[in-house]
């Protein structure tokens, strides 16, 4: 039992021991010899009036000082940091008055010195290899004077809170806020003494460093504040003192008192015992600075401005041509709402980077965009206008277009017209185009909820193409690349380059083949009249794609040959086992009765013959079960005139056969993808 007790009394005789070798506070008004606490490193030196000079005007070189005794940041290794205070006067002399050498710093170090600290924009504490580095274990107040992008410095007149990094964690512009909160500007190369305070909060963790023109009081708001935990970065004991590096420029870094504290605020000092600050006696270099400054400055302003102002010139006139746009008379009578400016798409596009591009092919290419005011989330298609033919009258309608409004309508928001090409802006749809959700194994398929939604999306848009608009308005490309996706998955029918007016009752003038192979119908390649009903057989091609998951025209690997996507589905009906047809990725969740109608009601709306095919109206009284699909067996349809593909106008490959040549795109604007 005695020699537990004798054991227990030796520990704790050792830990007051310990505990007692650890310094609480210290002040120095002034650094008068005898100095055994303070240590000085590199150029550092301390002056016989009493001033601690961190660095001479050696080039390219640091200076260090630090507090010799370690200082006990925590109770133990693991524990939190405990509150801390500092107050130090200080003053830069810079060879000039407008330039410094680089900067100085208040630094807590796990070692009373910075050996492997460089110079100039590393301020003797950090070098190239261990900036940034978690186990340097080192706070920093910085005072830095010089601009280094490398470290993200706001500017060459800054105070930065640097944590194992001069990549400061916070900084601020140096100054102080006064008694009316108003800021005003310190310049650290001022040769004017300033005085600085830096807290930590235990308890908090806040982080607050001031500062002040000598003999003025401690600002009640701090320059520089940020909550920080120092627990991981400072150890349980540390040192504490300056660090300072020269570069190419000739300047001076004076420390006139310092006092330290931890578990309080740090002791005042007492500023009328400060050393005095050595005059700057003028020297040759500043007299012919002040004497030739205004020449000097005239000749480099002629030097500098004049170039500048043409290059402005220039850059105006450049700009000017850039976003040149044509204007003419009658496009002042569409309203200025549909005519948009090539700048504003230009800069909605980032000039049309290639990052933003949606797709392209013969018909031009889409482009991502973002409206700079609204922020209006965009698609702009740029097709080509080598030809001005027609150009007046596709602009009418394509206005006339742009006033349709249905929920199931890719929004025409307006054109812009500039030298040889056009662009229509669309609204943009964030999920695209059907045709990716179908082909090629797609990474997100869609069940046949979604795409029965969609088909009744499209069929409502064509009937309100057809019939419910002021206008008959004959879209001419219904494809699935031009039926697009909403954020809820919502079928809209976009891209109306090709899509043409005419009143009700009335036949449309078009005498040209214009749309995409396998869904023109016979009827429009041997007369090259769009009708309604045209827009029919692309829509039922269109049906047959969604159900079946596969292209309007396929080749078949095995003999090249190629099939139409019509003339396969009536194969399978043919044989009795038309739902083989469907898509294998539909899986086994769908409404067999629903797929089979919407296949045979794609089979009749691609009829060769016109008047087989059902207007859009009825094809929504079908798809809705308002109507019956007519009980109609392949016999039935192929009495009426239901042929396969190389019976109404194509060849033995599937193709059109003497209608290579046809589809013209309607000179200008073609509008198809």
């Amino acid at each position: 039992m005695f020699s537990k007790l004798f054991i227990f009394f030796i520990i704790l005789s050792q830990s007051l021991q310990d505990s007692s070798s650890q310094v609480l506070s210290f002040t120095y008004n002034g650094f008068h010899p005898p100095l055994t606490d303070i240590s000085v490193q590199g150029i550092a030196t301390v002056t016989p009036n009493g001033l601690l000079k961190l660095n001479n005007i050696t080039q390219r070189e640091t200076g260090h000082a630090f507090y010799t005794k370690p200082i006990r940041f925590k109770d133990s290794p693991n524990g939190t940091v405990s509150s801390f205070s500092t107050t130090f006067v200080f003053a830069i002399h810079s060879e000039f008055p407008i330039l410094s050498s680089h900067g100085m710093a208040f630094v807590v170090a796990p070692n009373a010195s910075l050996p492997y600290g460089t110079p100039s924009q590393y301020l003797g504490l950090f070098n190239i290899t261990n900036d940034g580095n978690e186990t340097n274990h080192v706070f920093a107040v910085e005072f830095d004077t010089v601009m280094n992008i490398e470290f993200n410095d706001i500017n060459n007149n800054h105070v930065g809170i640097d944590i194992n990094s001069l990549k400061s964690v916070q900084s601020s512009q140096a100054g102080y806020w006064d008694e009316t909160g108003q800021f005003k500007n310190l310049s650290l190369i001022s040769r004017k003494r300033m005085q600085v305070w830096v807290d930590y909060d235990g308890l908090t963790h806040q982080i607050d460093v001031s500062m002040s023109p000598f003999r003025k009081s401690k600002p009640t708001k701090p320059l520089v504040s940020i909550a920080r935990d120092l627990s991981s970065v400072l150890l349980q004991d540390m040192f504490v003192g300056f660090s300072s590096a020269t570069g190419s420029l000739q300047s001076e870094h004076f420390v006139l008192g310092w006092s330290f504290g931890v578990n309080g605020k740090a002791p005042p000092l007492s500023l009328s015992k400060l050393p005095k600050l050595p005059r700057w006696e003028p020297r040759k270099i500043d007299i012919f600075f002040k004497k030739w400054m205004p020449t000097i400055s005239i000749v480099v302003i002629l030097l500098v401005f004049v170039p500048s102002l043409i290059f402005l010139v220039r850059f105006i006139l450049w700009r000017k041509r850039k976003f040149a746009e044509e204007l003419e008379d009658w496009e002042t009578n569409l309203g200025k709402n549909y005519r948009l400016k090539f700048k504003d798409l230009y800069y909605a596009t980032q000039g049309f980077k290639e990052e933003g591009l949606l797709g392209s092919g013969g018909f031009g290419s889409v482009y991502k965009g973002v409206m700079p005011k609204t922020r209006q989330e965009i698609a702009v298609k740029r097709v080509s206008n080598e030809s001005q033919q027609g150009l007046k009258e596709f602009v009418s309608e394509i206005v006339s277009i742009g006033r349709m409004s249905h929920r199931n309508l890719v929004p025409l928001l307006g054109y812009c017209r500039r030298k040889n090409e056009l662009l229509l802006v669309y609204d943009y749809m964030p999920n695209g185009s059907l045709d990716k959700y179908l082909y090629n194994s797609p990474e997100l398929t869609l069940g046949w909820k979604q795409r029965i939604k969609v088909i009744n999306g499209v069929a409502s848009a064509l009937f309100f193409l057809h019939e419910e608009w002021e206008q008959v308005v004959i879209h001419r490309d219904v494809k699935s690349s031009n039926v697009l996706l909403d954020t809820e998955y919502n079928g809209r029918l976009g891209d109306f380059g090709l899509a043409r007016l005419c009143g009700h009752g009335s036949d449309p003038q078009t005498t040209r083949v214009a749309g995409t192979w396998g869904y023109l119908a016979p009827d429009h390649v041997r007369t090259g009249h769009a009708t309604t009903a045209t827009d029919v057989f692309a829509f039922g091609v269109l049906l047959l794609e969604v159900v079946c998951g596969r292209r309007p025209i396929e080749i078949q690997n095995e003999s090249g040959e190629r099939v139409f996507i019509v003339d396969w589905v009536f194969r399978f009906w043919i044989e009795g086992n038309i739902l083989d047809a469907k898509d294998p990725k539909l899986g086994s969740v769908y409404d067999r009765r629903e797929v089979e109608m919407v296949l045979k009601l794609g089979l009749m709306c691609s009829h060769s013959e016109p008047y087989i095919r059902p207007p859009m109206r009825q094809v929504i009284q079908y798809l809705r079960g308002d109507a019956m699909l007519p009980d109609l067996s392949p016999l039935d349809l192929h009495g009426r005139g239901m042929m396969l593909g190389i019976h109404h106008g194509f060849g033995e490959s599937g193709m059109f056969t003497g209608a290579t040549s046809i589809v013209d795109y309607d000179s200008i604007l073609s509008g198809g993808r």
